[in-house]
């Protein structure tokens, strides 16, 4: 029987959305009227008054209190976005056990490398024959001589490097598998070094699938394949992954190396290498200096977000700076000080959100389906931590499950796995979309901080969205409002008319490719 869906949630109310009760009211929901009491006579004159109209009258909705048709409306054009999106892609191509076809044009890097073999025998592979399936290739095959090489990022489970040629450009995420590795040298030791400890190779199956279900929605990593590296470092990557520490030392000193050196790569050593799309620049190495890329930068994520919350009930919830990637598509345009449209759309940036490691998604095609998550609860250090800015983040929204509302935990409170909470044991399989507005106020705060543009141009930016970070300030008073999720971050933004509802309509490669008659 087919699931009737409301936005966000299940129209039968689940554990996640019981938490969302406790939440303070949000700026984009009427509030609650009690019911008043009538008698049958008083009952009977209102029935009288009834009209009934052939059209019915459009409900208006005022800024900042948004009725229901209003919220619905919103919600069809995401959704009519996706499925328009799917209508319009290529057939899709074949998934052969572990190895994965995307649907884009865009070929692996490594497709053309006449001298290394594609094993395509996996019609009946199963996710525990993974590592059987897989071609298995060397980093000189991965990144030969005359290729370019470049570490720059760790993900929650992996090392993320550029790699460019002829062929374009991809990204390859890393993954160590339980396989021997030299011992630390007394240096290493010395110097605090904690080795990433490796992961079984279908420790990726919830990431890969998550990616899958997101395709169509522009801002989400395209999937090209995955295989087995297996053997000895090359010069280009020990040198770029030096470079890339050195880096990090320089911006945070006390920070520990996390992932082995490739100086201790053996013989046996293996790799599972997923090889994504070219995402662009990582966030923190990106220098916003104009007003119109703050609009874009921020509402591009909360966008693709909003559609990964109606199409999978998506929350990342590991969005920092090393997650979102930016690249320019297209030349940057002025806004006209005399215009009352749109500021959204102007900069000519694109985005990308990488690492869906720590993911939370389903599939709402299948009523009642298990949801892919990870669970935090295996490891507390991600919530004691304190080496970053983004394991505040961490910490809010563990608190929020265990608190329902948005009071920050200190890290000596997070040392007790599964704890008990307001709604029962702690559970990470629970749809809390609230996560994704902690990480879109963490976006808006890293933007306006690190802004190397005008002076003046930051202050118009903030002045304008005052409000909006009122509603996002997870430190704001307990009495002011708060969203609840991507979406009625985006609904905020039409309804103040930075967005244009053509705009969030738009079905093209990226949300800004698209009519400039639109802005």
């Amino acid at each position: 029987m087919a699931r009737q869906n409301t936005y966000g949630k299940r129209a039968k109310k689940s554990q996640a959305a019981r938490l969302f009760a406790e939440l303070p009211q949000s700026p984009l929901r009427k509030p609650q009227i009690e019911p008043a009491s009538h008698d049958v006579e008083d009952l009977t004159s209102e029935f009288a008054k009834v009209h009934i109209e052939q059209t019915p009258q459009k409900l208006k909705s005022p800024l900042r209190n948004l009725d229901s048709k209003r919220f619905s409306d919103f919600n069809a054009t995401l959704r009519s976005f996706v499925e328009e999106a799917k209508l319009n892609s290529p057939a899709p191509k074949r998934c052969l056990g572990a190895e994965i076809y995307t649907d884009s044009a865009e070929d692996s890097i490594l497709s053309n490398h006449g001298d290394v073999e594609d094993n395509d025998n996996s019609e009946n592979i199963t996710v525990h024959d993974y590592e059987e399936s897989l071609r298995i290739l060397t980093w000189d095959d991965v990144c030969p001589a005359e290729d370019r090489i470049e570490k720059i990022a760790e993900a929650s489970s992996a090392e993320v490097y550029r790699i460019t040629n002829d062929h374009g450009t991809s990204i390859i995420k890393v993954v160590r598998l339980d396989s021997p590795i030299k011992a630390q040298t007394k240096t290493q030791v010395l110097s605090k070094l904690i080795d990433e400890q490796p992961h079984p190779v279908g420790d990726l199956d919830g990431e890969l699938q998550i990616s899958q279900w997101l395709a169509d929605i522009p801002g989400f990593v395209i999937y090209k394949e995955q295989y087995i590296v297996q053997g000895k470092t090359t010069k280009k990557l020990l040198e770029t992954h030096q470079k890339f520490q050195r880096k990090l030392k320089r911006q945070d000193p006390g920070r520990a190396q996390f992932y082995p050196s490739p100086s201790r790569y053996l013989d046996e050593t293996k790799f599972l290498v997923v090889e994504l799309g070219d995402a662009g620049t990582a966030l923190e190495d990106w220098k916003s200096n104009t007003e119109s890329q703050l609009w874009d930068i921020f509402f591009l994520v909360a966008i693709a977000l909003a559609r990964a919350e109606d199409l999978a009930m998506f929350e990342h919830r590991d969005l920092h700076e090393g997650n979102l990637c930016i690249r320019s598509i297209s030349k940057e345009r002025k806004r006209s000080i005399r215009s009352d449209g749109p500021y959204y759309g102007y900069s000519g940036l694109d985005i990308t959100i990488l690492d869906y490691g720590l993911s939370r998604a389903e599939d709402l095609e299948i009523d009642y389906a298990k949801p892919i998550f990870c669970d935090l609860e295996k490891d507390l250090s991600l919530f004691t931590s304190t080496h970053a800015h983004q394991c505040e983040v961490y910490r809010q929204m563990r608190s929020f499950l265990l608190r329902a509302d948005r009071t920050c935990l200190p890290p000596d409170a997070h040392k007790t796995p599964y704890a008990r909470g307001m709604n029962g044991t702690l559970s990470w399989d629970v749809y809390a979309p609230y996560t994704n507005v902690l990480w879109l106020a963490y976006l808006y705060k890293y933007l306006t901080d690190k802004f190397q543009g005008d002076d003046n141009d930051l202050a118009n930016f903030q002045e304008k969205t005052k409000e909006l970070w009122m509603y996002l300030d997870s430190n704001a008073a307990e009495d002011t409002p708060c969203f609840g999720s991507a979406a009625e971050v985006v609904c905020f933004a039409v309804e103040a008319g930075w967005i244009s509802e053509a705009q969030l309509a738009s079905s093209g490669t990226s949300i800004l490719q698209q009519d400039e008659t639109s802005l």
